[in-house]
C-alpha cells in the first residue's frame, strides 16, 4: 500500500513537468526574446499546436512534424545569423488578432519588427523555405529569393511569402 501511495505521489508531483515537456515545448523561445516579446506585445503568445483546430494541426504536423507552428528559425537576412519569424496571437474579447513578427539578435539585444497582421480564423502558422524562385497566386509577380524565405499561412484560406531583397522585405500571395 505504501508503494502505491508513493507511486501516486510521484506521478502527481511530476505531472506538471511531464506536461511542460509536451508538444508545445517546441514553442519555447530564447529567454531574452521572450522578455522582449512580453514587453512590446503585451498579452500576446506564440501560436502552439494546441491553438490550431484539429484539421490545421493535422496539416501542420504532416508537413512539419512536431515543430512549433508559431515560430521558425531562419537566416532571413543571409548574414549567417538566425532570425525568428513569430506568429503572436492576442485575444481581445471574442476577437483574436495574429501578428507576424520578425525577431533578430543585433548588437547584444533583440530587435523586433512586425511584418503583417490578421484577425479572425484560421489561426495562422509560419515556416521557412529555401531560397528559390516563387510566383504569386495569379502568376503575375515573381520573387527570386537568394536567402531563405518565410511563409505565413492560414490553412485552406491564404498564404503569403516574405523574402529579404537586400533593401527591404518583399511579399507575394501564394494562396488567396
Amino acid at each position: 500500500m505504501r508503494l502505491k501511495s508513493l507511486v501516486g505521489f510521484c506521478f502527481l508531483a511530476f505531472l506538471p513537468l511531464m506536461h511542460a515537456l509536451g508538444p508545445n515545448e517546441a514553442c519555447n523561445l530564447p529567454q531574452e526574446l521572450q522578455s522582449e516579446i512580453a514587453e512590446k506585445y503585451s498579452g500576446a503568445k506564440v501560436v502552439c499546436l494546441s491553438d490550431l483546430d484539429d484539421d490545421d494541426r493535422g496539416f501542420f504536423q504532416k508537413d512539419h512534424g512536431d515543430a512549433c507552428p508559431g515560430f521558425t528559425k531562419v537566416d532571413f537576412y543571409g548574414d549567417g545569423k538566425e532570425a525568428f519569424a513569430l506568429v503572436l496571437i492576442t485575444k481581445t474579447g471574442a476577437k483574436e488578432k495574429a501578428e507576424l513578427v520578425l525577431g533578430r539578435h543585433v548588437g547584444g539585444r533583440w530587435e523586433t519588427k512586425m511584418l503583417d497582421t490578421t484577425e479572425g480564423a484560421p489561426v495562422p502558422v509560419v515556416w521557412s523555405q529555401p531560397p528559390g524562385d516563387y510566383r504569386d497566386v495569379d502568376g503575375k509577380k515573381k520573387i527570386r529569393a537568394t536567402r531563405p524565405v518565410i511563409v505565413f499561412a492560414g490553412y485552406e484560406s491564404w498564404a503569403i511569402l516574405y523574402a529579404w531583397t537586400g533593401n527591404g522585405v518583399s511579399k507575394i500571395w501564394l494562396q488567396d
